[in-house]
């Protein structure tokens, strides 16, 4: 047939979209994922019993003793924290796949303060966890016009409500106590940010950050479903594979806590009694290097062996909002005084949500 026949043959029909690559990639992925999941869960539901039989059947160890007790937290919690993790960093990752930080700029740009201060808090917990990461981000947004105590609600945000601890918390101890972490993290980023708009600091801001352009948004392409799964499985290996080691500690430490210490020391250290706890708390998690993730199993050990629920997550907010690393780095951009003025303000909403929550039975 002429190519003139071919034309008048077909020119009713309608045309044949093809099938595309990233459609068929979807489709391949969902048939692996989705029993992935599955076994996912099966593996997670069986993980207690797991632990049972690996310490006392296996090794032998009796039980109530203190190494079996310390044995059997940690092989526990080892593969159940980094299960959680892995699933929360990759649908995390997706997620980011959708912002650039030229689009998060678009979103706080031009909003009335105390709606951005909201916008940004909430834009902090899909931020890499990370707060040494989120300081470029910080900078990014000063740069692009968003106002300073705006920027500093997200650089509070980003590593205090961070979605690792959140999914962690919820798996270790259930809603209620994800639920208070972020409620009350959000609401510290919120008012810190906010406060600090209100006194007009950008004078003790580094004069070289307003200097330098503008951070240039991320390629605004529309990106594929495989492109996001993709996306999501470089963030499983740049995030777990950073800290992993962090995550073991803490998993180890909390099995030293859990087998090892005696409930009535706690108790009495980091109760509810004890009116000078939560500063301690505070005061101690300030100097140590950790994360979300690897703090969390610490956490879960204090708070079975008798330690009050607010000052353990003084503690933790201390630790993972007030890191003396997050200090060093923002040095570079903040001067000493900004610096004091955030720590103070931070510290303050840390105090009173420890105070706050030791007044609440929620244990």
């Amino acid at each position: 047939m002429s190519q003139e026949g071919k034309s008048i043959c077909c020119a009713g029909a309608p045309p044949v979209k093809p099938v595309s690559d990233g459609n068929r990639g979807m489709t391949w992925y969902l048939m692996i994922g989705l029993p992935m999941l599955a076994a996912w869960v099966v593996v997670y539901h069986f993980l207690p019993a797991f632990s049972a039989w690996f310490t006392h059947s296996l090794l032998g160890l009796e039980p109530g003793r203190h190494l079996s007790e310390s044995v059997k937290f940690f092989v526990l919690d080892t593969p159940k924290v980094f299960m959680l993790l892995i699933l929360v960093v990759f649908g995390m990752g997706v997620v980011r796949s959708f912002f650039t930080v030229g689009q998060a700029s678009k979103i706080l740009v031009g909003k009335r303060e105390s709606v951005g201060n909201v916008l940004a808090a909430l834009l902090g917990i899909v931020t890499p966890f990370c707060s040494c990461s989120a300081v470029p981000l910080f900078i990014g947004f000063l740069t692009s016009g968003v106002p300073l105590g705006v920027t500093f609600s997200f650089l509070i945000s980003a590593p205090m409500v961070n979605e690792v601890a959140l999914v962690l918390l919820f798996g270790l101890f259930g809603w209620k106590v994800a639920g208070i972490y972020l409620g009350t993290g959000l609401i510290i980023a919120i008012v810190a940010g906010w406060v600090i708009g209100r006194m007009k600091l950008e004078k003790y801001v580094e004069p070289w950050v307003y200097q330098i352009q503008a951070a240039q948004a991320a390629s605004e392409e529309r990106q594929t479903w495989p492109g996001r799964v993709q996306f999501g499985l470089q963030a499983v290996r740049e995030i777990v594979g950073k800290v992993w080691p962090y995550l073991i500690g803490g998993i180890a430490v909390g099995a030293g806590i859990h087998g090892y210490v005696p409930e009535g020391v706690l108790a009495s250290v980091m109760g509810k009694g004890a009116w000078w706890a939560v500063p301690l708390a505070v005061l101690i998690g300030i100097p140590m290097y950790s994360n979300a993730a690897g703090i969390i199993p610490v956490v879960q050990a204090l708070i079975a062996k008798g330690a009050a629920l607010g000052t353990v997550l003084a503690f933790m907010m201390a630790v993972v909002g007030l890191s003396l690393p997050e200090m060093i780095i923002l040095r570079k951009v903040l001067t000493p005084r900004l610096i004091a003025i955030f720590i103070g303000v931070v510290g303050s909403g840390i105090l009173i949500v420890g105070y706050l929550f030791n007044l609440i039975n929620l244990q």
